[in-house]
């Protein structure tokens, strides 16, 4: 049978290239316009911060201020990233407008005073928020692209604020429903994803760059790393701690986040206390390392991001002192993202591993850098693709392996609680997941006897 393209198929398709090019333009140019005026004021904050280091002891007057703010004007959007994802699942009362202003000024003070928390929830929210917005303004609109919609922000946030637009496209698609992805959102994602990032970068912003050496030898016309047995077998070996790692992690952030709501009764103080902590946990490790993003810093000494990708640029411990500190920072009520704290973690925990494996201390802290995330957030395919934009692709095998690892090392567990189960995991003795009944990682969680944190039913629209 010869193929034919019919008219009436193009037509229909030109038609929804036309829609959703009317609606993610608009969409990617606002969220990517906030996503650098947020990363302009988290740079000032931090910047100033490090200028004047005695700012962390007003870290629980900090923690008062977001919780007065939250408490008088942010209970409809306390969920966070949760409510956009339950939004998404099911289309309600809508997200607040006021989500965006407020949870910039909850991570922009959180960061000023040293709260260690990180700019994807804060990107993430605004992109979701300002969607919502938009979704306001065309009441014509249907539940399902309201839904994509949503999709779209949540993408253009985290292109924009990365720098890594395909990654922020299918991390969209992917972080809803573990294990299933929605295909026609993927073009409304990468629109808004692609045109936030470009905005962002039109204004000036700069993303962190990262070297991973290339191991291809001169003048070969291969264009991915030569597969090696031994650093495969050691790449899968250090995924399972990547793995247990984020494990760790979001069942500290969720155990802390509980254990604050069962014995500090009024919300404004949980922050003033943890903040406390935090400036305890400071002394206890003797150093300001891990306060703040930790992307970089002005001392040549101290332990970053970008230090991980250099030998001896981190402790032994130093992932482990990342996730407590961040875990009080979230768990008690500071606002920012779990994200570029979890690239902290994962860097620092490769280099560890290159270390005692006596392999390249930039590719394993590049490969925790992207499997923690993965296994806290259930998106090993995004993962990999931030990957691929932040580092290059030559070690795209590996870094696939490390991400698939970790994912399935992690178990049910995440940062968002709110995510659905579309697959039951290899190896884990659960019948096929039906269809029709998806389980959130709150039910699973609970149903394995720990207590999570609630999200408030979605707000009326406002």
């Amino acid at each position: 049978m010869p193929f034919r393209v019919g008219i009436k198929t193009q037509k229909s398709l030109g038609i929804y290239l036309l829609k959703w090019l009317s609606l993610t333009l608009p969409l990617g140019i606002l969220v990517g316009t906030a996503c650098a005026l947020f990363l302009w004021l988290l740079d000032a904050a931090t910047t100033v911060r490090q200028q004047r280091p005695e700012l962390v002891y007003l870290l629980p007057l900090a923690g008062l201020v977001v919780g007065v703010v939250y408490v008088l004007f942010g209970k409809s959007v306390e969920a966070g990233n949760n409510l956009i994802v339950d939004e998404i699942h099911e289309p309600g009362g809508g997200i607040p407008l006021r989500m965006a202003p407020l949870i910039l000024l909850g991570t922009v003070v959180t960061h000023l005073c040293g709260g260690s928390a990180g700019r994807e929830g804060t990107a993430v929210q605004m992109g979701g928020s300002l969607a919502g917005g938009l979704a306001r303004l065309l009441p014509g609109l249907q539940r399902h692209d309201i839904r994509i919609l949503l999709m779209a922000g949540v993408s253009a946030g985290f292109g924009g604020v990365f720098g890594t637009p395909v990654a922020g496209a299918v991390f969209a698609l992917e972080v809803l429903i573990i294990g299933r992805m929605n295909s026609e959102a993927i073009l409304p994602c990468l629109i808004a994803g692609v045109i936030s990032d470009q905005v962002c970068t039109a204004w000036g912003i700069e993303h962190t760059h990262y070297h991973v050496a290339s191991s291809l030898p001169a003048g070969s016309s291969l264009h991915l790393a030569p597969v090696s047995l031994r650093l495969m077998s050691l790449v899968v070996i250090a995924s399972v701690f990547f793995g247990l790692a984020s494990a760790l992690f979001a069942e500290l952030v969720h155990s802390l986040n509980h254990s604050f709501k069962r014995w500090i009764k009024q919300p404004v103080a949980r922050p003033v206390v943890g903040g406390m902590l935090v400036i305890a946990l400071m002394f206890a490790a003797g150093t300001r390392d891990y306060l703040g993003l930790g992307v970089s810093s002005p001392d040549p000494q101290a332990v970053t991001i970008v230090s991980c990708f250099q030998a001896g640029g981190a402790d032994t411990w130093s992932w482990l002192w990342k996730i407590v500190f961040t875990a009080v920072t979230i768990g008690s009520g500071f606002k920012g993202g779990e994200v570029t704290p979890l690239f902290f973690i994962g860097a620092a925990l490769g280099n560890t591993l290159a270390t005692i494996f006596q392999v390249p201390v930039d590719l394993f802290a590049a490969l925790g850098f992207v499997a923690v995330f993965a296994g806290a957030t259930n998106t090993p395919l995004a993962c990999t693709l931030m990957a691929v934009e932040l580092f290059g692709g030559e070690y795209v095998l590996y870094y696939f392996t490390a991400c698939v690892v970790a994912w399935l090392c992690s178990g049910h567990t995440g940062i968002y609680l709110s995510q659905r189960i579309g697959i039951s995991r290899p190896g884990s003795g659960e019948d096929h997941v039906s269809a029709e009944v998806l389980r959130t990682l709150r039910e699973a969680r609970e149903a394995h006897g720990h207590q999570a944190p609630k999200t408030p039913a979605p707000p009326a629209a406002g």
